[in-house]
């Protein structure tokens, strides 16, 4: 009898703490509606494609450029970037699957064909036949693959801190805890502001830079309605899953190509950029030393100067 107490009174506990967490650091969905009161503008539109409405900027004139984001980011990490571009050139940039105001998908599908398919579908709504491809991180990965899969469509592309090969790293810890049952479970109600600043200070070489309005649209990106549980979707995803085949596929592209990698990147850090420099035939890699993960958000002046520099050579 006293130690069915004992295990009566540590559940009691348990759940007292759990009410607790939740009571002070969890956090509600958002609406899409509150989203896009907050971060669309006159350039944002959606596409109804596979039941999803698709938050998008189709901005500027000229030869396409298409921007894809990486992991639990969204269109406006390119904010910088497009203000200059779209002075010379049509820039599309969108919030992929599972992130930003498009959210989730209906089959919970975030594998690279995945979002290669999705991708495919996008562009041909928009009837963009050739154009450049640039992705960061995740957006790096979709893009190179893309380019293998559809060589004559893409005139350059450009990766940014590109992911596709193994890091050879623990993983991040906010993907270690979306992986782990019980944590991701949490992650579902418990999504504190300091978690997002703590890994944006991670993804950036330089902290100063992470101000209070990027750690505040970031996490409220996270609330979308749908978003945690398809962070953790993704998240489950083995990212060294088809090593050889990646392997294989990067050496295939024949397209022109540039990486741009910041030196301090401590996701997927700059041996990853040079060993996929290595492997594709018509590369150059840039470093940008003072920048980590995200080098066209922290370093928009300097990664921009490299990209154009590559555009117009």
């Amino acid at each position: 009898m006293k130690k069915y107490n004992t295990i009566k009174y540590t559940i009691y506990v348990f759940c007292i703490l759990i009410v607790y967490a939740v009571s002070s650091f969890g956090y509600l969905d958002i609406s899409v509606e509150d989203l896009k009161k907050e971060y669309s503008n006159e350039y944002s539109k959606f596409m109804e494609l596979d039941e999803m409405f698709v938050h998008y900027r189709d901005e500027g004139k000229g030869f396409p450029i298409v921007l894809i984001h990486g992991t639990a980011s969204s269109l406006h990490t390119w904010d910088a970037w497009t203000n200059e571009l779209k002075k010379t050139n049509r820039v599309i940039r969108m919030d992929l699957p599972a992130f930003g105001i498009t959210g989730p998908n209906k089959n919970a599908d975030y594998s690279i064909k995945g979002y290669t398919t999705f991708l495919h579908s996008f562009l041909k709504k928009l009837n963009i036949e050739k154009f450049h491809i640039v992705g960061n991180s995740l957006g790096g990965n979709i893009a190179w693959n893309y380019a293998a899969e559809n060589p004559t469509k893409i005139q350059k592309l450009i990766l940014v801190d590109a992911s596709g090969l193994p890091t050879n790293k623990p993983l991040p810890k906010i993907f270690e805890m979306a992986k782990k049952p019980i944590l991701s479970s949490f992650f579902l109600y418990i999504t504190p502001k300091l978690l997002i600043e703590k890994n944006m200070k991670a993804v950036y070489a330089n902290d100063a830079k992470v101000t209070g309005e990027l750690i505040t649209r970031y996490h409220k990106m996270v609330l979308r309605v749908g978003n945690r549980q398809a962070f953790i979707d993704r998240a489950k995803i083995d990212i060294n899953l088809g090593a050889k085949k990646n392997i294989d596929k990067l050496k295939s592209i024949q397209t022109p190509t540039l990486l741009i990698w910041g030196a301090q990147d401590n996701w997927i850090p700059l041996d990853n950029g040079k060993r996929m420099n290595a492997l594709i035939p018509n590369s150059k890699l840039a470093t940008i030393l003072n920048s980590g993960h995200v080098p066209m958000e922290e370093n928009p002046i300097e990664s921009l100067k490299i990209l154009m520099n590559f555009l117009e050579n």
